[in-house]
């Protein structure tokens, strides 16, 4: 059975699932660059900035690919697609811990299969627009669409397709050392802040959150 005729399951362990919507809305928010993947010849895969529409319980998904992309003759109304969106993660030594243990790696990602639907000239520019937006505000010196010079915008159009995502399946999974003590998070969140590595601290950070309810 091809990937388009079947659904592309999360490996989803009970005690790491996220199936609360505003979870999911929110990490898909908080973490826009996604794995774009569709099935060609072979299976494709993109990385692309994802933007949403809509709240935590009806939402469309929004982006756009170069037309030079492989994956651009495979783009048609109704294609199925699977969205792949990483937060922070990170190796977990066994030796930050009390007792012998078996090193492991902690992440958080959420998985969207979806449908897609192509956007029209004026949706592309309205969803470039709101990418522009939502990523040039908090500059010192913003540049929005409204100021890239009108010559370069219609050169650079038809050579970008946008689309939109209609979701039809969506999966979280948070593996934050659920089900060990306040010693080992301790452990585990002070080394990985020791590491001074912006990746390590926004895990240690999701392990805090994860456990500040039980510990």
């Amino acid at each position: 059975m091809s990937f388009s005729q079947k659904k592309i399951n999360m490996y989803q362990p009970k005690k790491y699932k996220k199936d609360d919507p505003e979870f999911l809305f929110k990490f898909i928010q908080q973490h826009p660059f996604a794995t774009f993947i569709l099935n060609g010849e072979k299976i494709l895969a993109t990385h692309i900035p994802v933007l949403t529409r809509g709240t935590a319980k009806d939402f469309l998904l929004l982006s756009h690919i170069a037309n030079h992309n492989e994956q651009f003759k495979y783009l048609k109304d109704d294609t199925e697609a699977l969205l792949i969106f990483q937060g922070a993660h990170g190796y977990i030594s066994s030796s930050w811990y009390k007792e012998k243990d078996i090193s492991t790696w902690d992440y958080s990602a959420v998985h969207v299969n979806v449908k897609l639907k192509i956007q029209s000239r004026q949706e592309l520019e309205d969803s470039l627009k709101e990418l522009v937006a939502t990523f040039e505000k908090p500059q010192e010196d913003p540049l929005y669409y409204k100021d890239i010079p009108k010559k370069m915008l219609d050169e650079h159009l038809p050579l970008i397709t946008g689309f939109w995502c209609k979701v039809e399946e969506i999966k979280g999974i948070a593996k934050l050392h659920q089900g060990y003590d306040k010693e080992d998070i301790d452990s585990v969140t002070a080394h990985l802040e020791k590491q001074q590595n912006n990746l390590n601290s926004a895990l240690s950070e999701n392990i805090k959150k994860e456990h500040k309810c039980k510990l």
